[in-house]
């Protein structure tokens, strides 16, 4: 008698072979799949019949700039998607990395999963993933005029500008950073003989 786990991982092996990495950990499936073969295994993934993962639960994007204590060696941005078939109560998630760390670029997914559009667009506002063949790929989260992806390891915490309102001008005005970088650790004071009776 087959297990769940090794139902899903015979079907995905047989509708995919050779064009993603499977892992297994934690009772949960990751495929690995390269950028040039993303769009085809996402299509497979929804229209093979013994699959059927008609359902994008969640897409997002990924930085590895300081993943395992700095030790990663591979790609930067990643792009992340759970999917789920319905039919099969089946869940499976897909990783694709993007191959250039300066411009990481993928293909969108939106003309197989409608649902994919928000998500695409979250991806790329915050850790500038761009999605080719995305038909309306603009921010989503941030302000207008909002420069860097907020979400990426090396942007710096408290941001580049701050905005406030301006009494005098009547209007929200942008100005560079005031606050001032502090430590944030914890100063303790003991006083003599602290917890002895």
């Amino acid at each position: 008698m087959t297990t769940h786990l090794e139902a899903l991982q015979g079907a995905l092996a047989g509708a995919l072979g050779e064009r993603v990495a499977t892992t297994v950990a934690l009772g949960e499936i990751t495929l690995v799949v390269k950028a040039d073969d993303y769009h085809a295994v996402m299509q497979t993934l929804r229209d093979d019949a013994a699959l059927g993962f008609d359902t994008l639960i969640d897409l997002c994007g990924v930085d590895y700039s300081t993943y395992g204590e700095g030790t990663w060696e591979g790609p930067r941005f990643a792009a992340v998607t759970h999917l789920l078939s319905v039919k099969h109560n089946w869940r499976v998630r897909v990783r694709v990395f993007c191959p250039d760390d300066d411009m990481p670029l993928v293909q969108s997914v939106t003309d197989i999963w409608r649902a994919a559009n928000w998500y695409e667009r979250e991806a790329f506002d915050l850790y500038g993933i761009l999605f080719e063949g995305h038909s309306d790929l603009r921010r989503i989260l941030t302000d207008y005029g909002f420069i860097g992806h907020p979400f990426r390891k090396d942007f710096p915490v408290s941001g580049h500008v701050e905005m406030r309102y301006d009494a005098e001008q009547k209007r929200v005005i942008y100005q560079p950073v005031t606050i001032e970088p502090r430590e944030n650790v914890p100063r303790v004071i003991r006083e003599e003989k602290y917890g002895m009776k």
